[in-house]
């Protein structure tokens, strides 16, 4: 299994998303789901509509219950992302959210992976790009954003802080102490 990168640059981010958008609604949202809950691609294949709406209006929080119970909430791009598939798509409750043509199976990692690395491609992303690189992608930017390492490490199951800030990507900041500037 090859390293991949998280996608560093919100430039990118946006040139991907412009190319999911006019390309599939529902690859759109498998990219927009990835890099804003963090989730494995592993549990995004398995999502059925059921989990992600509440009637017709998708939820604030997927639950998950694979190894600890787990709120991850949808942020306002998610849930608009989501909408939009729904309304366009003829998704029945029961249906995998990102289903294969047939309906009855999800796409495959495989062709999740086609997805990602064209979209990457149209970028120019030069980087290693993976299915992993959207997980990767929220926490660099959870990270870069202020939010705590012990969260992060927390959501992606790692045991050390330092495996978490490799993970995403972050490898100059591993040994620097932190700057703690309360300055009342």
């Amino acid at each position: 299994m090859e390293y991949v990168q998280p996608i560093r640059r919100v430039e990118k981010i946006k040139i991907m998303k412009h190319y999911l958008r006019k390309r599939s609604k529902r690859d759109y949202l498998l990219f927009v789901l990835g890099i804003n809950t963090g989730l494995r691609i592993s549990q995004m294949l398995e999502l059925k509509c059921k989990d992600v709406l509440d009637k017709d209006s998708p939820r604030n929080f997927i639950i998950q219950t694979t190894s600890d119970y787990e709120e991850i909430y949808l942020n306002h791009k998610v849930k608009q992302a989501i909408s939009n598939y729904v309304k366009h798509s003829k998704l029945k409750t029961d249906d995998f959210l990102f289903s294969a043509s047939n309906k009855k199976q999800p796409i495959t990692r495989q062709q999740a992976y086609r997805i990602i690395n064209q979209a990457a491609q149209e970028a120019g992303i030069c980087d290693k790009i993976g299915t992993h690189t959207l997980r990767k992608t929220f926490g660099f930017h959870a990270y870069k954003q202020g939010v705590a390492v012990s969260f992060l490490q927390k959501r992606f199951n790692h045991k050390t802080r330092s495996a978490t800030l490799r993970y995403i990507g972050i490898t100059d900041e591993i040994n620097k102490p932190p700057q703690i500037d309360v300055n009342l």
